[in-house]
């Protein structure tokens, strides 16, 4: 077993007295860890990109050669790396080819358009850029040439680059593009490899677990992104955290159905798997039925997932029995799950969904359910718990004047541990604000109950305040799903002459299902009190969401 695993205790006796148990971290940096899986696991196949395997000596000896070009580039310590692509082998070549110059990664949302990919990369002052080249060409090349990003090195790849089958459902029409002049190809590079590496070492790095490891910028689902300085620590810390609680070991098969560039799936999938030296399944983005058939063909044991992906899986009506057998942990995070939801996937697939609840500032998880446990459903408010605290890791419910409060109190969530950010980049008075006593104030509601275990509520910015009665969207939201037609939904405030504001439900509903705004209303007024059910209900074919699956509610509004 892992030396990563942890003494275990009585799994929830612990955490009924705030304690938690600690997790032995046996690495600095995953730099450190993934040059012991060379050392252990050289031939065994770290990335399965469809019909494309790549070996740990193959994934090493590349990126020293990315890092040697980007050495000889004038990338050093410090410096910032872009990271714009799906999720590709190359995302984890160049993730590990960043860290092994000590440069610090920017993971960037391939579907940021032009303004966001021009502040990402002004706001992180990156000075290198590996990036697919449909992105350069579509986005990067016509800001360069109209001189808006400082960005001065870049590297593209190609989606169809380290496998042959193409799934015309990603891929039709797609071609590998020609690589514009200035530009280094990493496939010519991976092509070269051995030659650049033997030619010349990597420079020497010191490289230490305070060192900022990423700047992993925020949703911007309430403002403008804020770049989360996560350490090496932080990384590795939480790495260590998914590696015990799931039992991972180098004979896994982890799917990746998270992004990578966003901070679930760069913990939860690549940094595991540099960690663990297991099997990382790439499908370069996610698409429910090229997800299914993966499935069936590589058989993995782990994934990590948005609910979002979840449902998307079971609205293919093609999950058959024993398509996930393999599976011997299914965890979510990046937005709440129903109990309803989570029931359903259960009974389709056998295979009951760990919550999971962490945030860009904590280097991804906080607190989760443990693999092989069942969350329990608050009565009161419908919701399911997030779990308790993962090892090492405080969490506090905050009342309004900043004081814990005690069990069953709702207040805000704070969290203090090894997985913390450090702060937010070039915003002093930002990282101030978001720290209370060394905890992080989350943003986020919530309460403990008597056992330990922990309940989101709902964001404090999108609490309704209906003729002066507080309605929090996510209780809304977990007893409307549970009719069966809907199959997504967002509760949000909007203006009422008499009540100050109102509870409006915006609703897609399930492929095939019907139903009315009247009967919608009617059920909600006979589930929920008589200030909470929602009073106007609108109808789209789809909720606007983050490409992590968080359903907008700013947007929605």
């Amino acid at each position: 077993m892992s030396a990563c695993l942890y003494d275990e205790k009585p799994w929830l006796a612990q955490y009924t007295q705030g304690l938690s148990s600690e997790l032995n971290v046996p690495y600095a940096t995953i730099v450190e860890a993934f040059a012991a899986v060379c050392e252990k696991h050289a031939t065994a196949t770290i990335l399965q990109y469809f019909d494309g395997a790549v070996s740990v000596t193959e994934l090493n000896e590349w990126a020293k050669a990315l890092a040697l070009t980007l050495s000889e580039q004038g990338i050093a310590k410090g410096d910032r790396v872009g990271l714009y692509m799906q999720n590709n082998p190359a995302f984890i070549i160049a993730l590990l080819a960043t860290w092994q110059l000590g440069a610090i990664a920017v993971p960037i949302n391939p579907m940021n358009k032009a303004a966001e990919l021009s502040y990402v990369l002004h706001n992180s002052g990156a000075r290198a850029l590996v990036c697919l080249d449909g992105l350069y060409q579509k986005v990067v090349a016509p800001l360069l040439n109209q001189g808006q990003i400082p960005t001065k090195v870049f590297v593209t790849c190609s989606a169809l680059d380290g496998q042959t089958s193409q799934p015309p459902v990603l891929f039709a029409g797609q071609q590998r593009l020609a690589t514009a002049p200035g530009v280094f190809d990493l496939q010519e590079i991976i092509d070269n490899a051995g030659t650049i590496t033997a030619q010349q070492p990597l420079p020497t790095v010191s490289l230490a677990a305070n060192d900022i490891a990423l700047l992993s910028y925020t949703s911007g689902t309430t403002g403008k992104p804020k770049g989360a300085m996560n350490t090496h620590g932080n990384v590795m810390f939480n790495a260590c955290v998914f590696q015990a609680w799931s039992q991972v070991t180098e004979a896994d098969i982890n799917f990746a159905i998270a992004p990578m560039f966003h901070i679930t799936g760069m913990v939860a999938h690549a940094a595991l798997t540099l960690l663990t030296g297991n099997t990382l399944v790439l499908m370069h983005r996610f698409q429910p039925s090229v997800a299914l058939e993966l499935i069936r063909e590589f058989r993995p044991t782990i994934t990590t997932g948005a609910i979002t992906a979840f449902i998307s899986l079971m609205n293919t009506g093609e999950i058959q029995p024993g398509d996930f057998s393999s599976f011997t942990a299914v965890l979510s995070g990046g937005a709440p799950i129903s109990p309803t939801a989570n029931e359903e996937f259960y009974r389709l697939t056998g295979q009951y969904i760990h919550n999971a609840y962490g945030m860009t500032e904590t280097c991804s998880i906080t607190l989760g359910v443990p693999v092989g446990k069942t969350a329990p459903v608050d009565q009161a408010t419908s919701a399911l718990s997030i779990g308790v605290p993962v090892p090492n890791t405080q969490v506090r419910v905050l009342g309004e004047n900043g004081q814990a409060v005690t069990a069953g109190e709702v207040g805000e969530l704070a969290v203090k541990g090894p997985q913390n950010m450090v702060g937010y980049w070039l915003q002093d008075e930002a990282t101030k604000e978001a720290f209370s006593e060394g905890y992080l104030l989350t943003g986020d509601v919530g309460f403990m109950d008597d056992d330990g275990w922990f309940y989101l509520v709902d964001r404090k910015k999108d609490m309704i305040n209906a003729g002066g009665y507080k309605v929090w969207p996510r209780e809304v939201e977990d007893v409307m799903y549970t009719h069966p037609a809907i199959r997504e939904v967002a509760i949000v405030g909007v203006p009422d002459g008499y009540r100050g504001e109102t509870v409006k439900a915006v609703v897609s509903l399930k492929k095939g299902a019907s139903a009315t705004a009247e009967e919608l209303i009617a059920f909600g007024k006979e589930n929920m009190s008589s200030y909470k059910y929602p009073r106007i209900v609108e109808f789209m074919d789809e909720l606007p969401k983050t490409n992590t699956g968080k359903i907008l509610r700013r947007s929605v509004r």
